[in-house]
């Protein structure tokens, strides 16, 4: 049975929280002897917070833990109670920089999806997706 383990990282509404969650993650990650999932999850984990500080203005907050079934979850939360945009596919968002988040967590992810969610006493939600451990 694999290690169980949960982090959480509360974080400003704050565009240099996101290097700051990836290298936390990255950490984390390392510690926990899973090196080789390190870059798509900071990818992905960087869409996640990036889309939390740039579409609301409240706090925010990075999850990531690794459930008894060996998978690695990671999950922004956001002050936003409003459902994220749906994911554009990549082959169709071209060029532009804004609206690829959700395409590329959707790509790179085993899974993902998200939920309402209250968190420091305001209502929001948390925006997850899973990576295999294995």
């Amino acid at each position: 049975m694999p290690e169980t383990w949960d982090y959480t990282l509360q974080i400003p509404n704050d565009p240099r929280a996101v290097p700051i969650c990836r290298r936390t993650l990255r950490l984390i990650l390392t510690m926990h002897g899973l090196i080789g999932l390190v870059d798509v999850a900071e990818l992905l984990a960087a869409e996640l917070i990036s889309n939390a500080v740039r579409h609301t203005k409240g706090p925010a907050a990075l999850r990531v833990r690794r459930s008894v079934e060996g998978m690695v979850w990671i999950g922004a939360w956001d002050a936003d109670p409003e459902p994220p945009e749906p994911p554009v596919p990549l082959g169709r968002v071209g060029e532009q920089e804004e609206g690829r988040g959700l395409g590329i967590v959707v790509a790179c992810a085993t899974y993902w999806g998200w939920m309402p969610s209250a968190r420091f006493g305001e209502r929001g939600k948390y925006v997850w997706c899973e990576l295999a451990a294995a």
